[in-house]
Order: structure tokens, then C-alpha cells, then sequence
């Protein structure tokens, strides 16, 4: 059986009843839930389920039509980087499914998503039509206060929907990727440029590690800062390397790690590389948990 992933992501974690009503729809499909979470910080929320490729579209064409009824951009603020409602949209094939069957899945999405709702729509990561539009980095900077002024440059054409910024809805990404892990750590400071320094030295473009995408923010709640990473390839860039690699920068300012946060879900196979560096096991393998002969084939 082929099982298709998507983990859609929408500029809404403070409407206390904004994940029920998601929910509400999901329930609706024959998708498996993982994981629905939200961050008032970020101002932000997820979802990650997945289940045959049909139901899988249509479960979230469903659930991106609901988050756009619920959210008006013109009043979003968080300190999550976003340029839409339905900010960005992954597919990821999880088994017996080609990249490539999960790029033409997220095109056809993208497209209907796009002539529905009226909304721009950028393709990105593997489903891109060009290099200079693979980083979703590059497609948010402006974020949503700035896509206005950037849907008016001929470099920016939209992949799908119309040249002009939904004002309301603002503009979506949808691509195909492997699995990414998204994890913070969390700092022992409220010094918000000693986590920008932190997140330029671990990210790729400022030097750091290939596979990760870092920024700093503030977590007014906490009264803390945070390193907020994608790791976009966990076999090349394994989740200790970026926690080792943020508390070696982090000591340049006296400053010690707080915690750390997973949010959503991660492959077994990433947690693999955690034990073996942590518990200092060279040859360990998710095989030795029993609980792993235990998930179907």
C-alpha cells in the first residue's frame, strides 16, 4: 500500500478553538492524525497526518479551505516567519511512493488549491520549477507585509493562482520533500541577538551545517529565547550535531541550553543517531527496541 505524508502548516496557534475545528475536518477522511499542535509565540499551527495518497488530498484540500475561513492575515502577528494563512503545504512519501509521485500530487494540489481559493501558490523543495525557488526561505522573504510589493517583480511569477496578493489569505507554498525534523532549543537568556547570532553560525547560509535552516526568536511567555531549525536531511545533519554545534556557540556568550523542543513528528531512524551519540552505543540500530517488531510491514 502506498502512504503519502502531509504536514500543513497555517499562521493561527492563539484561537483556542482553531485545532478542534481542524479536527473536525480530519475526522472526515480516512487519514491517520499524528500529530495537531499549535505555539502562541509563533503564532502558529501544524498538523501531520497520512494514509493513502487520494484520501490524503482531499483531506487536506478540505482542512486548507477550513483554515482559510478562520484566519484573516491583515490582523496575524508571531514571531514565526509566514507569508499566508495556509503558509506552507509538504507532501512526503513514507512508503511505496516515488519523489516524484509526490511532486505531481503536490503540483495537482497546489493547482486546484490555487484556482479554489484564489490564493498565489509557489512551488518549492522538489516540486519547484526552477532553482531559485527550491529554498522556502527565499520564497517567504518579505514575509506577508512584502509579498504585494514582490508579486509585482517578473522574477516572482506564481507557479499557480493569480499575480496579486490575497489580502486576506496572503500566499501559499506546496512542495514535496523528505521527512524534516523541526526542533528548537531553547536558551537560558532573554537576549534575542545572542540566539541570532547562535541560529546565523548553525545555519547553512551563515556558514553552518548543510542540512539546517535556523533563526532566533523570543518566547514573551517564557521570557527566553529560542534557535528554531528545520533539519532538512537528518542522515547528513543528525539532530546532536545541531544541539552540540548551538551549546559550543552558545558558550561564546555564557549562556547555557535550556531545553529543547521536537515539534511534530520524527523518523526512528533519526532518534537512532541521538542514542547511539548520547549513550555512546557506535552500533546501535532502532532493531533493538522491541517495540519496533511490533509496527506492521
Amino acid at each position: 500500500m502506498k502512504i503519502l505524508q502531509c504536514l500543513p502548516n497555517f499562521s493561527e496557534g492563539r484561537d483556542p478553538g482553531f485545532l478542534e475545528e481542524l479536527a473536525a475536518v480530519l475526522k472526515q477522511f480516512p487519514v491517520k492524525v499524528l500529530d495537531l499542535s499549535k505555539d502562541k509565540d509563533h503564532n502558529r499551527a501544524e498538523t501531520t497526518f497520512l494514509g493513502a495518497p487520494d484520501a490524503v488530498e482531499a483531506a487536506v484540500m478540505a482542512v486548507t479551505s477550513r483554515a482559510l475561513d478562520l484566519i484573516d492575515m491583515r490582523r496575524h502577528k508571531g514571531s514565526h516567519p509566514r507569508m499566508g494563512a495556509v503558509d506552507v503545504v509538504p507532501f512526503v512519501p513514507i512508503r511505496n511512493m516515488t519523489m516524484a509521485e509526490a511532486v505531481e500530487i503536490a503540483r495537482r494540489f497546489g493547482r486546484a488549491f490555487a484556482e479554489k481559493h484564489r490564493v498565489p501558490v509557489f512551488f518549492y523543495e522538489e516540486a519547484c520549477t526552477g532553482e531559485t525557488r527550491r529554498s522556502l526561505t527565499d520564497i517567504r522573504q518579505g514575509e506577508y507585509e512584502g509579498m504585494a510589493k514582490k508579486l509585482q517583480d517578473p522574477v516572482w511569477t506564481v507557479d499557480a493562482g493569480p499575480q496579486a496578493l490575497n489580502e486576506r489569505s496572503g500566499v501559499t507554498a506546496v512542495g514535496a520533500r523528505m521527512p524534516l525534523i523541526a526542533f528548537n532549543v531553547n536558551l537560558h537568556t532573554n537576549d534575542l541577538e545572542v540566539a541570532k547570532k547562535i541560529a546565523n553560525a548553525v545555519r547553512h547560509v551563515g556558514g553552518g551545517l548543510r542540512f539546517v535552516k535556523a533563526f532566533g526568536l523570543r518566547l514573551e511567555e517564557k521570557g527566553i529565547v529560542q534557535v528554531s531549525m528545520n533539519l532538512t536531511n537528518y542522515q547528513k545533519t543528525p539532530i546532536h550535531r545541531a544541539v552540540e554545534l548551538i551549546k559550543a556557540e552558545a558558550a561564546r556568550y555564557g549562556v547555557t541550553v535550556k531545553e529543547c523542543e521536537l515539534v511534530g513528528m520524527v523518523p526512528v531512524e533519526a532518534l537512532e543517531e541521538v542514542v547511539s551519540y548520547y549513550l555512546q552505543i557506535p552500533r546501535f540500530n532502532s532493531k533493538q527496541i522491541i517495540e519496533y517488531h511490533l509496527l506492521p510491514d
